[in-house]
């Protein structure tokens, strides 16, 4: 297995263990899983530039690389609605969406039909990890850092992070049904090959 994927299992690996961190009672706990995000979320930048560097990018790489994104960012998502931070059915929607597109332009992709990414995909990701960031340095220096406190408690407002969320959820969904309609004609002929080749087997 190539480095570049032994990085991508690392992440998926380092998850639960964030999950497990940040749902734990003691502020120690919560602190070491921001870092252990950090860790998991700075594999992703590592392991792509490793491949291009070398020119190693193989198929179960293109396949589980942006698999293993979503499935660190879905996870924070999980981590603050069992906390009752948001709402599920926000996180719900959220992690369908993601998990879905990048499946189809994951499987796509390994057939050799390239998606096309709009601008708006990038603004939506950035504006989850920005949410995710701040929820979690938030949390982590809510009462270890007094300067900051105002800001905390903006952050970790009731009503400020139902609506932030709000928007990063229809933000979510709204990019990906751009991207469904933008790519419809690929989308279709690749479920159409899809099921004849199912069917011929």
């Amino acid at each position: 297995m190539t480095l570049p994927n032994q990085l991508t299992i690392l992440r998926i690996l380092l998850t639960p263990v964030f999950v497990l961190l940040f749902i734990g009672e003691r502020l120690v706990l919560k602190q070491v899983s921001v870092l252990v995000f950090a860790v998991a979320a700075l594999t992703d930048w590592y392991d792509g530039w490793v491949a291009r560097k070398t020119g190693n990018v193989t198929k179960w790489g293109v396949f589980l690389d942006p698999l293993a994104d979503k499935i660190l960012t879905s996870a924070a998502f999980i981590a603050f609605a069992w906390l009752g931070m948001v709402e599920w059915w926000m996180v719900w929607v959220i992690v369908a969406r993601d998990i879905s597109i990048t499946l189809l332009r994951s499987f796509s992709e390994l057939r050799g039909c390239t998606l096309h990414t709009n601008y708006s995909a990038k603004v939506k990701t950035f504006a989850q990890m920005v949410f995710i960031y701040g929820v979690l340095l938030a949390v982590v220096f809510k009462n270890s850092v007094a300067e900051f406190s105002p800001i905390i408690n903006v952050i970790l407002n009731k009503n400020v992070l139902y609506y932030s969320m709000f928007v990063v959820t229809i933000l979510t969904l709204g990019t990906g049904l751009q991207y469904l309609i933008e790519n419809f004609k690929i989308v279709h002929s690749f479920f159409r090959s899809v099921s004849g080749r199912t069917e011929s087997e």
